[in-house]
């Protein structure tokens, strides 16, 4: 899985036989011709010091290399290397576009963007989105997602001081579909998007005022005819809110999306100067700022980098409070080091400097967007209100199917146990009676089922369920345990030694090769932090680690005394659950459920001390 940037020769490279896209093709070719390779650019970004200077990734480009398919989503986007490269390319645009030729080849629909997309969808829907466009309305106020769930009460009274200059103004909670912009969805974000700018057109619409930095950039790059405006170049242009001043340093975060808006830069600098602080820049600010972590939805494939940005941002403000303008980045800096939003300070300055406004954060986020769109609703009178019904079917994979077949198995079981009389074997005593009078049979038939499944991506629990109610405690672990490792052992054989091919192609996320890349550097402990902490599909991981360079031995070992805790806590739970569907609760039940939820914390404990070492 391993696989490197080669270094290439000087000169441009020829990219027209190449089966992509165009504009990729101009990409590369722009980068390949005039990147010179000064490393200015590998200085400043972890990413580029990992993969290799933009000249040769260009010149390696493979499109059908599963390298290249995935190594574009660990960008952050965020257009540093624009910043300091002395000819001024754009390796970003280079690979946002290699991001879209892999959605174009079917290749990009990564299980850990879910969260992010799902996010994005609620945006967009008629359950959250809301337009309200006065009588004689041309000018409107977009918030943006996070803005609208972390701070919906700052949303609301901003509505209501724009309103006292401009009294038609507008408001809209929708998704400007960023996410899919970055990921490469470029069709799906394309058709959103439009709709969007088309209905606000239609109906009068020719500015807007957006708070979220992504937000402004979309409109500003797409929303032709429709000019867009940074809604705090017009508070300071149009008065503040009226509170108090404060005293005090703060330094200022630019967001990446802004980078290159210096009329933001320096109104923001005005705004928090105005309420009485000095400002201590860090040295990477205005055009040189540093990401956040969040830019490009990093964090979902490659959280390492994710956390180094945010690291160096927590390095570079030395114990001030940081004041930004993205929400996104306030949610995402203020997990680590102190961060307030722009608008805690002008609205509340004091309760800001102290410490002490309240954020919100998932789920209470999702409610608040729902609480401010009904107070938004209740408050519009004569005017247009819209609920976003526009929506573009996206292709699942089986998903009713396999729902459909879930539900019958249940329902059969159910008949099953209801009309065969087998009523009588729900008595734990009397079922392992049964199961010991087959003798060794019994035991060997399940550690086979068990031993194969991983092998057919079957799910363990529902087996290692019945084993604890076949065989008890004892014997369900002792069991359970042998042939699960058996069978991931099974996997990892079958990944190294017969389908190697076939395994590479199904494992095209990011986050697979950086598995191998931490094998390489950690060995087993590495196959032990994921047995503990299920951040990978277990069936798949097994398949994984055959590609890697572990030793056979250490994976099997790790595995097995990895996986045991898990095990004991699932047998024992589920040995008592018969007694407990005859409404009885055992010792062993109560046991087994504290196994559980210790064995489930184990991910938080490891969070916790992640947090504590890098502080």
């Amino acid at each position: 899985m391993q696989n490197t940037i080669k270094e290439e020769k000087p000169g441009a490279k020829d990219f027209s036989k190449l089966d992509i896209l165009p504009a990729l093709k101009e990409q590369l070719a722009v980068i390949s011709e005039k990147c010179i390779k000064c490393k200015l650019c590998q200085k400043e970004c972890e990413f580029l010091r990992k993969h290799g200077k933009p000249k040769d990734i260009a010149d390696s480009y493979n499109p059908d290399d599963n390298l290249y398919q995935g190594m574009p989503f660990e960008c952050s986007l965020c257009q540093l290397c624009v910043a300091v490269c002395p000819v001024k390319i754009n390796p970003a645009f280079m690979f946002l576009e290699m991001r879209r030729e892999t959605v174009r080849r079917g290749n990009g629909d990564y299980p850990e963007y879910n969260t992010i997309l799902n996010y994005e969808k609620r945006g967009t829907s008629k359950k959250y989105s809301f337009y309200f466009l006065p009588t004689g309305c041309d000018t409107i106020f977009f918030p943006g997602c996070t803005l609208s769930g972390t701070r919906p009460d700052k949303v609301q009274k901003l509505y209501e001081h724009i309103k006292k200059t401009i009294p038609s103004i507008g408001i809209v909670l929708d998704c400007c579909t960023k996410p899919s912009h970055d990921l490469g969805r470029d069709e799906y974000f394309q058709k959103m998007f439009q709709e969007m700018k088309e209905y606000l057109m239609i109906n009068g619409v020719r500015n807007v005022l957006v708070a979220c930095p992504n937000c402004f950039k979309v409109f500003k790059k797409y929303g032709d005819g429709i000019s867009v405006r940074s809604v705090y170049e017009f508070m300071f242009q149009n008065g503040l809110p009226d509170t108090e001043q404060v005293h005090g340093v703060v330094t200022i975060h630019d967001p990446c999306a802004l980078r290159f808006d210096e009329s933001v830069h320096n109104v923001v600098r005005d705004l928090v100067s105005a309420k009485g602080l000095e400002i201590k820049e860090m040295p990477h600010h205005g055009k040189k700022t540093l990401c956040c972590g969040e830019g490009g939805s990093v964090g979902f494939i490659a959280p390492d980098l994710a956390k180094n940005w945010g690291s160096l941002r927590k390095k570079e403000a030395e114990g001030k409070m940081i004041v930004t303008y993205c929400a996104g980045c306030a949610n995402f800096l203020s997990s680590i080091t102190p961060t307030s939003h722009i608008l805690d300070l002008l609205f509340e300055p004091s309760a800001t400097i102290s410490g002490n406004v309240r954020v919100s954060k998932a789920p209470i986020t999702y409610l608040n967007r729902l609480k401010l769109k009904s107070n938004l609703r209740k408050a519009s009178q004569n005017g247009v209100i819209r609920e976003r019904t526009f929506s573009i079917p996206v292709e699942t994979k089986g998903g009713n199917l396999k729902r459909f077949l879930f539900l019958a198995v249940i329902v059969a079981a159910i008949l099953a146990v209801r009309y065969t009389g087998v009523t009588h074997y729900l008595e734990q005593n009397s079922l392992r009676e049964l199961i010991q009078g087959y003798g060794v049979l019994a035991p060997l038939i399940y550690m086979l089922i068990y031993t194969i499944a991983p092998a057919l991506f079957l799910p363990g629990l529902p087996i290692t369920i019945v084993g604890g109610i076949l065989f008890g405690p004892f014997w369900g672990v002792l069991y359970t345990i042998s042939s699960a490792t058996a069978g991931a052992c099974l996997a990892f054989l079958i990944s190294r030694y017969i389908a190697r091919d076939w395994i590479e192609r199904k494992l095209k996320s990011p986050r697979w090769r950086m598995l191998d890349e931490g094998v390489e550097k950690h060995g087993w402990k590495i196959v032990a932090f994921t047995r503990l902490i299920p951040v990978f599909p277990f069936n798949l991981l097994n398949y994984a680690f055959g590609l890697t360079k572990i030793k056979f031995l250490h994976y099997a070992v790790t595995t097995f005394f990895c996986m045991l805790p898990a095990c004991i806590a699932f047998i024992v739970f589920s040995s008592s659950l018969l007694e407990l569907i005859k409404g009885k609760i055992s010792p062993t039940f109560v046991i087994g459920i504290g196994l559980i939820i210790l064995v489930s914390l184990i991910p938080l404990f490891y969070k916790r001390y992640k947090t504590k070492n890098s502080s």
